[in-house]
């Protein structure tokens, strides 16, 4: 048994979760990749190259932003960490320049990827540019409907977008796509996964990368109060990489209490809600050993969420861990609940978040909060991929707009 909550066993496993589950085909490239991993991370050539791209290309540190009206409708003090101005709008970049070096160091030449929300699709493709390799990412046809812009970015990129159109044409299913394709070309292919999901050691390694959230939100949070430790820190969870990366430099303090929000959809019990931890049981999914939305007989339940980057019917093993132990507490949003909180946010500090982000938000509500509580809030991406949505939801609600519009 792993003795934190954040570092694996050399198996990959967080308590009971965790481990390889993967075809025969694919043991030599995971294996390669669980051997030299932490050596090509922690060397000092990578290091070195890794951070000069995070501070000058995807414009780290981001700010620490004090919410303060948002704080005075709570009657506490909120921060957002602004991942939302990252370069490609959200923290997903932060693991895809951490994964095109660790490709380049192995040296593969082609790059594949599954994406939801589209945010990691993008990312994968920005940096797949950057080095001049080629991409391919796996999308739901679901997904890549209602992500339109984020689609057209990946193609501007020069990426190759392959619809999955199976299931219900959305992450999972896209992530079923993109394994089967490294089956049949894992000699010369990296999987960049998206999330700290599959096998070990990718919810490992996406942690790591992620890692410097919470290490830039522990300096300037004492720079800001005097101290580095919050009350708080929330972040949505679908398979959980921005949550991974908010907890990771908190997990071991125990005084930090690790909010982790889920997607209720139309609520938890309705059959259409992706709130895993809610419904989930012990299972395998993609690789590895988890909560999973899954049948009596072991079939995945099809998830649901007005978010693509929260539509997935499993969690990454650190946070079935963090779940299981009791470490993290987890709560769950609505589609209707997130939606009013990315009005509030809109109107109250002039942020326009992601439907992801606006789980976590959701999330004050249902708190018991203090006056002197100083709650941090990973404000995961931004809302220009969910406009299209946004837009929708203006149109019920203004009726003398639908009047007037013209046919």
């Amino acid at each position: 048994m792993t003795t934190s909550h954040k570092e694996p066993t050399e198996q990959g496993y967080y308590g009971k979760f965790g481990g390889a589950f993967i075809p025969e085909m694919l043991y030599p490239n995971v294996e390669e990749l669980r051997q030299q991993y932490l050596e090509i991370m922690y060397e000092p050539s990578f290091q070195k190259e890794f951070q000069q791209l995070l501070k000058d290309y995807v414009g780290r540190p981001t700010p620490l932003f004090y919410a303060e009206r948002l704080s005075k409708k709570y009657n506490t003090t909120i921060y957002l960490k602004r991942e939302d101005l990252c370069h490609t709008g959200a923290h997903k970049i932060n693991n895809t320049i951490g994964q095109i070096l660790v490709a380049q160091r192995l040296g593969k030449n082609k790059i594949i990827a599954e994406t939801g929300a589209g945010q990691h699709g993008v990312a994968t493709a920005t940096v797949c540019a950057l080095k001049g390799i080629e991409c391919v990412v796996y999308m739901g046809e679901k997904d890549i409907e209602r992500q339109a812009p984020n689609v057209a970015r990946m193609k501007m990129l020069g990426a190759t977008v392959v619809p999955a159109k199976s299931g219900s044409k959305t992450l999972k299913d896209a992530t079923n796509e993109a394994i089967r394709a490294w089956i049949n070309e894992p000699k010369d292919t990296h999987y960049i996964i998206g999330s700290v999901v599959g096998p070990h050691p990718y919810p490992d390694m996406v942690a790591r990368f992620q890692s410097v959230i919470s290490e830039e939100m522990r300096a300037q949070l004492k720079e800001k109060t005097g101290s580095e430790l919050p009350t708080h820190v929330i972040a949505c969870v679908g398979g959980g990489s921005n949550a991974a990366g908010a907890f990771y430099h908190f997990i071991d303090e125990p005084s930090v209490k690790l909010i982790a929000v889920e997607a209720a959809g139309h609520g938890i019990n309705s059959g259409m809600s992706a709130a895993t931890t809610q419904l989930g049981r012990l299972g395998i999914l993609h690789g590895s050993k988890s909560l999973v939305m899954q049948t009596a007989d072991g079939q995945v339940i099809e998830p649901h969420s007005i978010s693509a980057g929260l539509d997935y019917p499993g969690i990454g093993p650190m946070h079935a861990h963090l779940f299981d132990s009791g470490r993290g507490e987890f709560l769950s949003a609505t589609d209707d609940d997130a939606m009013e909180a990315v009005f509030e946010c809109c109107q109250l500090e002039g942020i326009i978040p992601a439907l992801e982000s606006a789980h976590a938000i959701a999330a004050l509500k249902q708190m018991d909060l203090k006056q002197t509580d100083k709650i941090i809030i990973c404000l995961s991406g931004r809302g220009d991929k969910d406009l299209a949505t946004y837009m929708h939801a203006m149109e019920g609600k203004d009726e003398l707009t639908q009047k007037s519009r013209p046919l």
